[in-house]
């Protein structure tokens, strides 16, 4: 997303389009934490732009070293560690040859953890002792290595509940939480919608190959009145198809209701 620039607002974040104060609150937050070396906690609905922040928060530093993501929801507790800490040859069957993990090639720059919310218990405990050491073990190796790396996570899930039910292990909630803030849903800031549908016209009739249609007036009144579970994410998926079935003139707002 580009960006609709607030007087005081740093460059970094000129991925994020915006016009709500709560936002722009939020940028300031961010630019008060990117010196940290702390963990830092996102939270926020799908498709509401935790990577976008965290990537902010990440070139704000001004850091050497690298911003890598990696979404843990899909990754058990082998396959995580050896995404995030690499492995030794012969560290596992199939292992014919050692290989670096994610937090090495970051360097002195950002692990971006996503969906850290459906880590399994396992993993937790070697994300926490990551945490609390600053060192980690690649898989198949006796000898620790230092970490360099900034942790940022994010979630889209309710973390206290989560420790309520006992999924979510309270030491490591209070270790990733050094800094932490709540990106809020776009039902949250719809003074964000007519420039978010602008630049997705344009984004989507490029794409296409077509001219970019003219927006009608009723379409914004229209969208406003929608609760955007998938959030941005939702909103750029609405444009493109209403731009693929678009024939010319005024955009049809058929695909939209």
């Amino acid at each position: 997303l580009p960006c609709h620039r607030g007087a005081s607002r740093h460059p970094a974040f000129a991925a994020i389009l915006t016009r709500s104060p709560a936002l722009e609150g939020i940028f300031r937050y961010g630019e008060d934490i990117a010196a940290s070396r702390q963990p830092a906690l996102i939270l926020g609905e799908t498709g509401s732009g935790k990577e976008l922040f965290a990537r902010a928060i990440h070139a704000v530093s001004g850091v050497a070293g690298e911003f890598v993501a990696v979404d843990v929801s899909g990754l058990d507790d082998t396959l995580f560690a050896d995404t995030l800490f690499g492995h030794l040859k012969g560290a596992f069957t199939g292992a014919s040859g050692g290989r670096s993990g994610l937090l090495e090639r970051a360097g002195g720059g950002t692990i971006f953890l996503d969906e850290i919310g459906d880590l399994s218990e396992v993993s937790q405990v070697k994300l926490l002792r990551l945490l609390q050491e600053g060192e980690y073990f690649p898989l198949g190796s006796d000898k620790p290595k230092r970490n360099r790396a900034r942790v940022v996570c994010a979630t889209n899930h309710d973390l206290e509940a989560r420790q309520a039910r006992g999924e979510f292990r309270r030491d490591l909630f209070y270790r990733l939480r050094a800094h932490h803030v709540c990106v809020p849903p776009l039902r949250e800031r719809r003074e964000d919608l007519p420039l978010l549908v602008e630049f997705f016209l344009e984004e989507a009739a490029a794409a296409l190959s077509k001219r970019k249609p003219t927006v009608p007036d009723e379409l914004t009144v229209l969208l406003g009145t929608y609760h955007f579970p998938g959030n941005v994410r939702e909103l750029r998926s609405m444009i493109y198809d209403a731009v693929s079935l678009h024939g010319g003139g005024v955009l049809s707002t058929e695909s939209f209701r």
